[in-house]
This record gives structure tokens, C-alpha cells and sequence, in this order.
């Protein structure tokens, strides 16, 4: 890979403060992801505008609806250049989203289980599976139905890339360096363990938005890659 692997995850309130944090970043970082809080606060016309400075942007909406309301949200999203959209990792779901994006450049991304999850919560919801086994089923009904790349925790990263193959866009959450911590996320590990076990892109957020000096933290990053 020649590009950069990271994605920054704009989860900040506001389109000021993100602004501000794409300054600060500069050409250290050319990849940011739009999540439902930045969403919320300053919508597409955000999303349009940062696309229009010339960085990428993986609009990170897990789209989980009926088929015709995803295919044309879909289209929507791909009709503005967004790289990256999110949708959950359910065959039907998927299928619409890949009609929507039509044969723009829009990569659609199944979602399978979040990164704050683990056994225990499925249990609490009534699944019989661990979250390896539902990680797998979920891949291989979103290739299936044409997703063009999967995000997963790291944890299952090396297993995911067996069965969506190299081609398949691997995007992992749910990262941080050694010391870093966790936050709300359970099924965690450090950048350079993703990469090396088959990751495309990872999505850092608070290590790097929280740091007192953002630029020097995604440098740091990179050099531990």
C-alpha cells in the first residue's frame, strides 16, 4: 500500500471543531471518517465540503432499512463522492446498497458485529454463536451479495481475510497504539497487529483527536506501522 492505512474518525460535535482538526492535521492525513454525531450536527453539506478541499471521506451511517429507502439513500451518498459508506452486514441490506452506488465510485463497506461487542452481549440478545462465528456468517452473506469491503475488529481481521479473499476492502475500528486507552471498545489491538494481519485501512479516533499534538500522534502511528 502506498497511501496512508489511517482514516480519522471526525467524532467531534460540531463542523468548526472539525475543521479545525483537519487544519491542524494538514497533508498528514487525507482520509477522515463522517460518523452519526458529526452527521447529526452538519449533515452532507459538511461532507460535500470537505470532499471539496480534496480529502477522502468514509460516511460511516450503517445503513440497516428496507431495500428501497438503502438503495436510494445509497445513491445519494454516491452521488457526492464519498469514498466509503457503511451498511449493516445483512444480505438484503447489502444487495440494495450495491444497486444504489450503480457504477460509481463509492465502495460500499458491510458492517459485522461493532467493536464494543463480545460474547456476553450476544448472549444478552439471544444468539447462540460467538462473536468469531457470527463475525464469519456475516462476511460471507455480504460477499455474497457484493459488498466491496467489510469493517471488523481487529481481532478478526486475519480470519476475515481469508474468507472475503485480497481483493476485499478490509476496514478495522477499534484500534490503539500500546498505553492508549481503550475507551469503549472491547475487541481492540495496536495498529501495527491490523496491518499485519490483513487490515486495509484502520480508523483511529480519539488517540489521535485527543492528542495534544494531533499531527505528531498520526506520525507516531505511522512509524509504529
Amino acid at each position: 500500500m502506498t497511501e496512508s492505512p489511517l482514516i480519522i474518525a471526525l467524532d467531534v460535535e460540531s463542523a468548526a471543531q472539525a475543521r479545525a482538526l483537519v487544519k491542524v492535521l494538514g497533508d498528514s492525513a487525507g482520509f477522515y471518517k463522517v460518523g452519526m454525531e458529526l452527521y447529526a450536527a452538519a449533515g452532507m453539506e459538511f461532507v460535500r465540503e470537505l470532499i471539496g478541499t480534496g480529502k477522502r471521506v468514509f460516511l460511516d451511517q450503517k445503513y440497516y432499512d428496507i431495500g428501497e429507502t438503502v438503495k436510494r439513500a445509497t445513491a445519494q451518498v454516491a452521488a457526492s463522492g464519498v469514498r466509503f459508506l457503511t451498511v449493516h452486514a445483512q444480505r438484503a441490506v447489502v444487495r440494495a446498497a450495491v444497486e444504489g452506488k450503480g457504477d460509481s465510485s463509492l465502495k460500499v463497506l458491510a458492517v459485522t458485529v461493532l467493536t464494543n461487542f463480545d460474547d456476553s452481549d450476544l448472549r444478552r440478545d439471544g444468539h447462540s454463536c460467538t462473536v468469531g462465528d457470527l463475525v464469519s456468517l456475516r462476511v460471507k452473506n455480504a460477499i455474497e451479495a457484493g459488498a466491496d469491503g467489510i469493517v471488523c475488529s481487529p481481532l478478526e481481521v486475519a480470519g476475515v481475510r481469508q474468507l472475503a479473499g485480497p481483493n476485499t476492502i478490509l476496514v478495522t475500528p477499534g484500534v490503539r497504539s500500546v498505553g492508549a486507552a481503550a475507551g469503549d471498545q472491547k475487541r481492540v489491538a495496536t495498529p501495527a497487529e491490523a496491518i499485519r494481519n490483513g487490515a486495509d485501512y484502520l480508523v483511529i479516533g480519539r488517540q489521535v483527536t485527543r492528542a495534544p499534538d494531533p499531527k505528531a500522534e498520526v506520525a507516531r502511528i505511522l512509524a509504529e506501522i
